[in-house]
């Protein structure tokens, strides 16, 4: 892998359905997990932002509704109960380990304007030089469809582009990007390096795979668009064991997809 192990400013994102069960409620167990292994990142000297879905599928736990609600207004009530038991829960596993943590909640009109966007920037680099980890969703609870970026994937690499990260890793419930959809094909091979994302590329993608979360495979693939134009490497992998797949990737082991970032551009 390439500059993997060197990577100082790191983004990782966690889906919903790493997060919690198919029920909504959160697996406490695996975000223990992978709190832990941040906390052990940052230990070495690195940054870490979280970038974490699950708002609304822990109100859909905690209000035990028997799916997720489809009605605009109910998400966002549901997300505003769900954010606050997720936040809770983060700063719980984070204070065992020593570290701090502060919610960071965007819209995609705060990126689309510039004033608005460097102040964003100064709020990370502030964060970052407490050493505190900023944990950053989209703000479903006032978010509608001219302002959202529409899935935590896309965010993720623009917050990794906000910050000049060096490395953004994708945690899902797939391995990674294969050339066929594995649950179709059982002969579907994994793609352990992405140099450039052509047409091809774009053409293996698949939808989401999951009843909890809103990304599958495409939106990945324009996260590793906006991110690796960048700069930035991005990593695909499973999140169903955090500290497993975390400790591989930095030990330059394969583990999943790495989309290679393109010459950097030095922001913060």
């Amino acid at each position: 892998m390439n500059s993997i192990k060197d990577a100082k400013r790191v983004v990782v994102k966690v889906g919903t359905s790493t997060l919690a069960y198919p029920n909504g409620k959160l697996n406490i167990r695996r975000i223990e997990d992978l709190v832990k292994v941040l906390s052990d990142l940052k230990n070495q000297g690195r940054e870490v932002v979280l970038v974490s879905s699950g708002a609304i599928g822990a109100g859909v736990g905690t209000l035990n509704l028997p799916s997720r609600p489809s009605e605009v207004r109910m998400k966002q009530a549901v997300a505003a109960i769900g954010q606050i038991e997720l936040m809770n829960v983060y700063r719980k596993f984070f204070a065992d380990y020593g570290h701090h943590v502060a919610q960071v909640l965007l819209t995609k009109d705060v990126v689309d304007d510039d004033h608005r966007k460097e102040n964003a920037i100064e709020t990370f680099k502030a964060l970052l030089s407490l050493g505190v980890v900023p944990i950053v969703n989209e703000n479903d609870v006032i978010s509608y469809e001219e302002i959202e970026f529409g899935d935590n994937d896309t965010l993720s690499a623009v917050v990794a582009s906000l910050i000049d990260a060096e490395l953004l890793i994708l945690l899902s419930d797939i391995d990674g990007l294969y050339d066929s959809d594995p649950h179709k094909n059982e002969n579907a091979k994994l793609i352990q390096v992405v140099e450039e994302i052509t047409d091809e590329i774009k053409h293996m993608a698949t939808g989401s795979s999951t009843k909890q979360g809103t990304g599958g495979m495409t939106t990945k693939l324009k996260a590793a668009e906006i991110a690796t134009s960048r700069g930035i490497n991005m990593i695909i992998a499973n999140g169903n064991n955090p500290s497993k797949t975390l400790y591989t990737i930095f030990d330059e082991k394969p583990c999943g997809t790495l989309f290679l970032g393109k010459e950097k551009l030095k922001r913060m």
